[in-house]
């Protein structure tokens, strides 16, 4: 979680599982480490429910061509690369979620300017790309030395402060302008914002903790840690066989999530070439909050009640209408009574797009756990990510709208929260945000 809070615990080691086709979608690309060439490439799969206004994503279970002893080996060989010439946007956006991350905003020191920022996000980015790749940057902390990239991402964000603080504000999109307050907000400023964000992610702990380290140290002298969160997910290859995780709420969370074989997947996710800023063309506005969830309140609803909150059954995740958990949801199907068989206020009827005039958002957040409260209770829930081309018509609709009435909300309580632009993936030789600093 943040500087003063204890961090996530480590995902446990995977189950062995049936063998599954590996998920596919054009802006997941994965290959083997150049370190480790151990068979086939295990990764999680990217989905997501929205929960509590801003939505849950837990992967999927991982999938093998090679059987479990390969499932197993070809973990920590996952590599994802830097840049890749099919997808211009950076990893970490589409990439499949994985077991462990960490969320990371900083703010430029006194006296860092424009050039001092152009020489941090050049450094940062070359830290990421050999760490990526599982090699070893120079000065290391030797915390991953035997380990291959475990399907590391680094993603890089540019907060609404930044611009101001660079000179650069008449380059600002105005997709980065301050989300608006919602009556479920309890937001410390202190975990909130920041200047530049940075989400990380792995499927080894140790690799997660050794990039945010490596990252860290590089800022020294230009940009001070303003908050810093850890989070986990299911290991892949933790179930018997592929399925939509669970959130910490014990619901399948994970159905609805926009998928990148999706016809209209780029233009909701990726920012269009007809974008006013043009160094963001490609790119993505990322909203981060943190939510904690009241568990010990939820965890005293009946299994029926808790069903009727969502609007779906907790045991497969199907819409309260039947079916399976894919089934789309009859949103006008009526009881004997005459009622909603998913109620008006249920979480799935609220959120989903039928009821937000289509909009939707990639979700991709972690799990967190940050010990307990002095009343006892789990400061754990959802440090949310999620990845739209506008959080106008994305994030903020269906937030408003969730404010208005989800029956979810009393058992939420958001308390941090961050909006950054994040540009497309650096060319080969550059850096990530260059067209901004340079241009």
């Amino acid at each position: 979680m943040s500087k003063r809070t204890a961090k996530a615990p480590e995902p446990r080691a995977p189950e062995p599982q049936a063998p599954a086709p590996e998920p596919a979608g054009p802006r997941t690309a994965l290959t083997l480490s150049r370190r480790r060439l151990l068979g086939t490439v295990g990764a999680a799969g990217a989905a997501g429910l929205v929960v509590g206004g801003a939505g849950g994503a837990l992967g999927t279970a991982a999938a093998h061509e090679e059987g479990p002893a390969a499932a197993l080996s070809s973990l920590g060989s996952t590599e994802v690369p830097f840049r890749d010439d099919r997808a211009k946007q950076q990893a970490g956006i589409t990439t499949p979620l994985q077991a462990s991350g960490h969320l990371v905003a900083f703010d430029l020191a006194p006296g860092s300017d424009r050039k001092a920022a152009a020489a941090l996000l050049r450094r940062w980015s070359r830290t990421a790309e050999e760490l990526m790749a599982g090699r070893t940057p120079d000065a290391d902390t030797g915390v991953a030395l035997d380990a291959g990239p475990s399907s590391l991402t680094v993603t890089f964000g540019l907060g609404h402060s930044f611009f101001d603080r660079t000179g650069l504000t008449k380059h600002r999109p105005d997709q980065l302008d301050p989300l608006p307050d919602f009556s479920a907000d309890a937001l410390d400023p202190e975990r909130s914002n920041g200047d530049l964000w940075i989400q990380i992610g792995a499927d080894d702990a140790l690799v997660a903790f050794h990039a945010l380290r490596a990252l860290q140290k590089d800022a020294a002298g230009t940009a001070r840690l303003r908050w810093q969160m850890n989070g986990f997910n299911r290991t892949p290859g933790a179930t018997a066989h592929p399925m939509t995780a669970r959130n910490l709420m014990g619901q399948v969370d994970g159905t609805n999530n926009p998928k990148p074989t999706d016809a209209d997947f780029d233009r909701r996710i990726f920012v269009g070439r007809d974008a006013e800023q043009e160094w963001m063309r490609g790119g993505s506005y990322a909203v981060v909050r943190r939510i904690r969830m009241l568990l010990d309140d939820w965890e005293k609803r009946s299994r029926h009640e808790q069903e009727r909150v969502i609007g779906r059954r907790k045991d497969n995740g199907a819409p309260l209408t039947g079916g399976s958990e894919t089934t789309p949801m009859k949103l006008d199907a009526t009881g004997a009574d005459g009622l909603p068989v998913i109620p008006a206020n249920a979480h799935a009827r609220v959120a989903a797009p039928e009821s937000n005039q289509g909009a939707a958002m990639l979700r991709r957040p972690f799990s967190y756990h940050d010990g307990f409260r002095e009343d006892g209770a789990p400061d754990a829930g959802l440090l949310f990510v999620c990845w739209q081309a506008d959080p106008l018509r994305a994030f903020t609709q269906i937030q408003r709208k969730l404010d208005r009435g989800d029956a979810l909300s009393p058992f939420l309580r958001h308390e941090a929260s961050g909006l950054y632009a994040v540009p497309p993936a650096a060319v080969p030789g550059g850096y990530v945000g260059q067209p901004l600093l340079e241009g």
